[in-house]
């Protein structure tokens, strides 16, 4: 973490003795930091600049400040306040003033403890952020035609999250995959069929990379189903191992998932799961989640099957370690985003859904959403509980 402590000290007040209060507050709050002091001149170029408003009558010396502070970053204003020497009463009224201006900002001011966790979750957003802006992230052929809520606006998109669409179409990886050597599979399966189709979806898997590579992309959806009628393939085995590879690798050209999934992997660095609720109680809150392909860095081990639908190709059946989940979806426009934690309870592998199958129970008021205000189709999953700081990053991009 780069954290950097700015601060705000009105000339009213005896220097030593303020000096004195610095050191017992900073000195509680065990984060690493890099105290700046009352020089902005960098501000902004750090993973989390916090400005410590250390006394009471600094308001109009951050009203002086703020024109040249916006100039060097559009990010939130964190002002850190103490319960000494009016800090508190000086946050307020700068961040009301905020508010006024139509910036965003947040007090951070409780126990030490508090005050430092909070600071560990925000600095992880911080740097989330960075991390997305300049990525590039392919759409390699449009949505699929079932994807009727799910567009997307790419300029919002650029301008929030720093983000570029690039449009492929899906010919130029067509005639990228009509180039490319089979390779020779490493693993088989016990079905021939499988066996059968598997060196043809490791050369979709190739195709796919130099398509990532000529475009410089960080991750990419696809539009997969136009692979059945044109190679005779699919792409699971693809997505699985681009997934594991650290690229964002995403089903059927959507948009709001690809960037739902970006997001989790600039937060937590891990990767995540595209799925559809296949069954809900909402009773229990026990949920059902299916697709053909999930990263294979994701599962304790998995299994070479068909694609479901189309019973052609390759799919993976994926078994997932049980224990603490969070789901997420964010809408194209940006607007709205959904998140909850839960457990995953157990893996299943029945014949008639997509091959990988993740019953997870949530609280029965989070599936409430999904039956009377979902966010499209497609939701995403990733290990581990991370709900804090999902909500902390997607409300400092809305």
């Amino acid at each position: 973490m780069n954290i950097a402590i700015y601060t705000l000290t009105s000339t009213l007040h005896d220097p030593k003795a303020v000096d004195v209060l610095t050191r017992e507050f900073l000195s509680s709050i065990n984060v690493p930091y890099t105290l700046i002091g009352d020089d902005f001149s960098d501000y902004g170029s750090h993973d989390l600049n916090l400005i410590y408003v250390r006394t009471g009558g600094t308001e109009g010396v951050f009203r002086q400040l703020m024109p040249e502070l916006v100039k060097k970053s559009d990010r939130p204003f964190y002002l850190l306040a103490s319960d000494k020497s009016n800090s508190l009463a000086a946050s307020l009224e700068i961040l009301s003033y905020l508010r006024q201006q139509g910036r965003r900002g947040e007090i951070l001011h409780g126990n030490p403890d508090y005050v430092a966790s909070r600071i560990q979750l925000l600095c992880s957003v911080e740097s989330a952020i960075r991390h997305l802006h300049g990525c590039r992230l392919g759409v390699i052929g449009k949505p699929s035609d079932w994807l009727i809520a799910s567009d997307a606006d790419a300029e919002c998109i650029r301008k929030k999250l720093g983000i570029e669409l690039i449009e492929i179409p899906m010919r130029e990886l067509l005639d990228i995959w009509s180039t490319t050597t089979e390779p020779k599979p490493e693993e088989h399966s016990d079905m021939p069929q499988v066996n059968k189709a598997l060196p043809g979806a490791l050369r979709i898997y190739e195709a796919l990379r130099t398509l990532v590579q000529r475009y410089s992309l960080q991750g990419f959806t696809i539009r997969c189903f136009d692979l059945l009628d044109a190679v005779h393939n699919t792409g699971c085995w693809a997505l699985a191992k681009l997934n594991a590879e650290g690229y964002v690798a995403g089903c059927e050209g959507d948009v709001p998932t690809m960037l739902t999934m970006m997001l989790l992997r600039a937060l937590t660095g891990s990767s995540s799961f595209q799925a559809n609720p296949s069954s809900i109680n909402p009773e229990t809150g026990e949920m059902l989640f299916a697709h053909c392909t999930i990263p294979f860095d994701m599962v304790r081990c998995y299994e070479l099957d068909t694609h479901f639908e189309s019973g052609i190709g390759v799919g993976i059946r994926g078994y997932v370690p049980e224990g603490p989940v969070t789901l997420c979806k964010l809408s194209g426009d940006l607007s709205r985003f959904f998140v909850a934690e839960g457990e995953l309870i157990r893996n299943q592998a029945k014949p008639d859904l997509c091959r990988t199958q993740l019953a997870i129970r949530l609280s029965p008021s989070d599936t409430e959403y999904f039956l009377t205000n979902p966010i499209g189709n497609h939701h995403v999953i990733t290990i581990g509980h991370h709900a804090g700081a999902l909500k902390a990053l997607l409300d400092h991009v809305g």
